[in-house]
């Protein structure tokens, strides 16, 4: 038996209409990161470093602008999960959900170390500038963001398309897009330069479906009329 005091709990903690904007914050923040990241760093991991002395300050930008971005990310799978509902299912949001966090714990980990690096060269810049460990740590952290995080975003897009599909989360198209995009994610995103741009379109697409959704109004069931 469900008590009033249960009952308001779980009203009191219903996920706001509007809580799918995070999906379009996330979208938005990572299509900036990204894009000062490749407008200030050289895209070959192995270049001796020459960016630290003119573009670090905003790169620092960038970095600084992740945890925002893991945040809301973060509460767009929320998002997803409370639209889900009792439709959930174990297998695929289980899925979803961990390809979600690797991808974040990736995306992190590749920051802390562009961070990292940043901080060591504003105090020695003369040890760090064309060094191997400034080489190494360097290709890590564009490994992490470019192959294995970019990996993880095509499988988070294929189980939330797949969840999409058999709970009508949003359109079917949607969801075939997905598998779309995150096929050239999986199979040829090495080769594409700008294919980290493809997630957070999908996600600002299928964000911007719920938000509309969301905030449509409903229409009131109608009363029976008594009969006589």
């Amino acid at each position: 038996m469900i008590s009033g005091k249960d009952t308001l709990t779980r009203t009191s903690l219903r996920t706001p209409k509007a809580a799918a904007i995070a999906g379009i914050a996330f979208s938005i923040l990572l299509v900036l990161i990204v894009l000062l990241l490749r407008l200030s760093v050289p895209t070959d991991p192995l270049e001796p470093g020459a960016w630290l002395e003119t573009n670090s300050r905003r790169v620092a930008l960038a970095m600084n602008l992740v945890p925002f971005d893991g945040v809301a990310f973060l509460w767009f799978i929320g998002v997803l999960r409370d639209r889900l509902g009792q439709r959930e299912d174990r297998f695929f949001s289980t899925v979803f959900f961990g390809s979600g966090l690797l991808f974040l714990a990736m995306l992190f980990t590749a920051a802390a170390i562009i961070a990292a690096i940043i901080f060591v060269f504003a105090t020695e810049p003369n040890l760090i500038i064309n060094s191997a460990t400034y080489r190494v740590t360097r290709t890590i952290a564009y490994d992490l963001m470019n192959v294995y995080a970019i990996k993880m975003a095509a499988v988070f897009m294929v189980s939330t398309s797949t969840v999409t599909i058999y709970t009508g989360l949003a359109p079917r198209w949607i969801a075939f897009l997905g598998f779309g995009l995150a096929a050239i994610i999986l199979f040829v995103g090495q080769a594409i330069t700008w294919s980290i741009f493809i997630l957070p379109t999908w996600v600002f697409l299928i964000s911007t479906y719920i938000l509309i959704d969301n905030l449509r109004p409903r229409a009131e069931a109608t009363p029976l009329a008594s009969g006589d």
